[in-house]
């Protein structure tokens, strides 16, 4: 056992010096940990994977087996070439609650090689690495690609204290956990891909039932009442029947609406999306914000808008979270009367502070010029902030 003082004295080793991996002792502990951990993760990808939950379990276990102080992973966006901080893990809780949701241009920061060439990199300090919201001070950090059947989906970053030297095993460590992040982000798109077409096989059988039915129904209700209308003998039974066919012929139209909607691709599902991100802001503020959606935003929305939308409400969410104090918030996604997307968020805590948000609002105003659109943040008529982001469709 290493330290052990019936054995031979250790040889003099140079400050942070790696010590070899001895049996039984700190390697080998290291590697028995490393193995208990990747048998956890492997065990949660076998059954149903929740995406979030599988990602921070990665996060924590490279954490402690590398016995780093900060671990984040990253996702990439191909499309918009951003990096968001997915989720974190470390001794700072207060750190990595700011930087959970935080979008970084990947060409701007320290992990350029490792998105464009997929390979690992070694940093000398993460707090260099990109515009962070809050002060970050490590030493050496180690960035692995996520690649998963030939895509990279981001990156592990695993950042030491400083003055904490990497060990030799690090990179196999570090690559193993990147894989099974990779696994997890994988298996939760084959899960959410299959829950989606039973989702389409439930929205058309629902939506041939309202075609074949309910609306041949409503439709010779209708034609009953006409005839009533004109065989009643005073006026005000003949305006009230003609008041219930209108209210029918506006009933079918709305049931025509939500026919064309419900046979909209279920990868179009934004507003689906946009409940989900709002229901992941509700546990960090302690409640969930109020959402308003209006208009055919599932058919409405190009493709090619989408991401930008969400991202924009994803950075929103995470400033209300992390810096508003907010009590209560409002979200308002909404297609105007003159064909604008108008996405609103509204809180009444203090106000945001510009200096430390500066690279989130340049983000959402730059996703909004991409479509010839507009973006403003203001106070609110009494207290907090209104944000208002708005593109042309």
């Amino acid at each position: 056992m290493a330290g052990d003082p019936t054995g031979p004295p250790e040889p003099a080793r140079p400050p942070h010096a790696v010590p070899p991996p001895v049996p039984g002792g700190r390697g080998g502990d290291r590697r028995e940990r490393w193995r208990a951990a990747t048998t956890e993760i492997t065990a949660v990808l076998l059954g149903e994977v929740r995406r979030t939950e599988a990602l921070r379990l990665v996060a924590r276990r490279a954490r402690e087996v590398a016995e780093a102080a900060l671990v984040l992973l990253l996702l990439y966006e191909d499309e918009s070439g951003l990096l968001t901080v997915e989720v974190g893990d470390g001794e700072d809780d207060g750190a990595v609650a700011a930087l959970v949701g935080v979008a970084l241009p990947a060409e701007e920061t320290g992990f350029a090689d490792a998105v464009t060439a997929a390979g690992h990199l070694v940093l000398e300090d993460l707090g260099t690495a990109a515009q962070w919201p809050v002060p970050i001070s490590t030493g050496s950090t180690s960035v692995t690609p996520l690649t998963a059947s030939g895509t990279l989906h981001g990156v592990l970053v695993v950042a030491h204290r400083v003055g904490q030297a990497s060990q030799d095993d690090d990179i196999a460590f570090l690559r193993t956990f990147a894989g099974q992040a990779a696994l997890a982000l994988e298996r939760a798109r084959t899960q959410d891909e299959r829950e989606q077409l039973v989702v389409l096989e439930d929205r058309e059988r629902i939506a041939r039932d309202l075609h074949d039915v309910v609306i041949q129904r409503l439709f010779a209700t209708g034609l009953q009442l006409q005839t009533a209308a004109m065989l009643a003998g005073r006026p005000e039974v003949a305006s009230r029947i003609n008041a219930a066919i209108d209210d029918l012929d506006s009933t079918i139209r709305d049931i025509r609406a939500a026919i064309f909607e419900l046979r909209t691709p279920t990868s179009a599902a934004l507003g689906t999306d946009v409940r989900e991100l709002v229901d992941s802001a509700a546990a960090g503020l302690g409640f969930r914000p109020a959402v308003e959606l209006t208009g055919p935003l599932d058919s409405a929305v190009p493709d090619d808008v989408r991401p930008d939308l969400l991202a924009v409400l994803r950075e929103a969410l995470s400033n209300v979270v992390h810096h508003a104090h907010a009590s209560t918030v409002h979200i308002g996604v909404h297609l105007t009367d003159t064909g604008r997307l108008r996405v609103t968020v509204r809180d009444d805590g203090i106000g945001p502070r510009r200096a430390a948000l500066r690279g989130g609002l340049a983000n959402m105003r730059e996703r909004a010029a991409r479509h010839g659109g507009e973006f403003a943040v203001r106070h609110g008529t009494d207290r907090g902030t209104v944000l208002e982001w708005s593109v042309p469709l």
